[in-house]
């Protein structure tokens, strides 16, 4: 089974869907205000940088991923527009179509449904199939993207697992230092700080970022599962 752990970085939306969006702020403000005038509500500037974590508006910056134990890359494309972006996008759902199962942490709440949101905004059509075909079953599909709950496979999202798929959203930081595997956080950075180091031009230290979140989910999967944990002999 080829295993593929990853993580991603986002940005806000580019400066040609700003208009749009200030379309959708005022809306979003003139409702606010039906509602409650004495709403304290969201300045535009901040609204735009919130579409970093909504992949209708916001950006794929670059993708860190690693296959069962080969090292640790990255995909990021120089070009800062949407032909980039495609490209990033397009090199991903082609590495992933290799793949049998994707590993990360809250890949289902945020990464896999960020990638597949700009992939429709993009027209990059996905490797495995997110939606169901009429007549077949989803496990009669090949390269079915199942989203259902309670199930590790075609994704394993170490968050949903270490909860058991409670109330309980641990970040991948804690459950790593519950494990005694070091923190992926330095630098000065962490997924807060990313817009930032981007305006700062500090694009080669947010990839690093991402590659050791990905070593950590690697290693925090590996402890989840015992893998390479050696059995408990019988005392018998």
């Amino acid at each position: 089974m080829k295993k593929f752990y990853f993580d991603i970085e986002t940005i806000p939306a580019d400066k040609s869907s700003h208009e749009a969006l200030a379309y959708l702020y005022e809306r979003k403000v003139k409702k606010s205000q039906a509602k409650d005038p004495s709403k304290e509500v969201e300045s535009l500037e901040q609204f735009i940088e919130n579409t970093a974590f909504d992949g209708s508006f916001g950006r794929v910056l670059c993708i860190s991923y690693a296959v069962n134990d080969d090292e640790t890359r990255t995909i990021y494309n120089l070009s800062d527009d949407e032909a980039g972006e495609k490209k990033t996008l397009e090199d991903f759902w082609f590495i992933a179509k290799q793949i049998d199962l994707f590993v990360g942490h809250n890949i289902m709440e945020f990464d896999l449904r960020f990638l597949l949101q700009r992939s429709m905004v993009l027209g990059v059509q996905p490797t495995w199939t997110r939606f169901s075909e009429p007549g077949k079953k989803p496990w009669d599909m090949v390269k079915h993207l199942s989203f259902a709950r309670y199930q590790n496979l075609p994704i394993f999202d170490t968050m949903q697992e270490w909860s058991n798929w409670g109330s309980q959203k641990l970040g991948l930081e804690h459950i790593a230092l519950a494990l005694g595997i070091p923190t992926p956080k330095g630098e000065g950075i962490d997924g807060s700080e990313v817009w930032n180091f981007y305006k700062a031009g500090k694009v080669k230290e947010i990839c690093e970022y991402c590659m050791r979140d990905v070593e950590t989910t690697r290693a925090v999967y590996k402890r989840m599962t015992f893998d390479g944990t050696n059995p408990i002999a019988s005392p018998f």
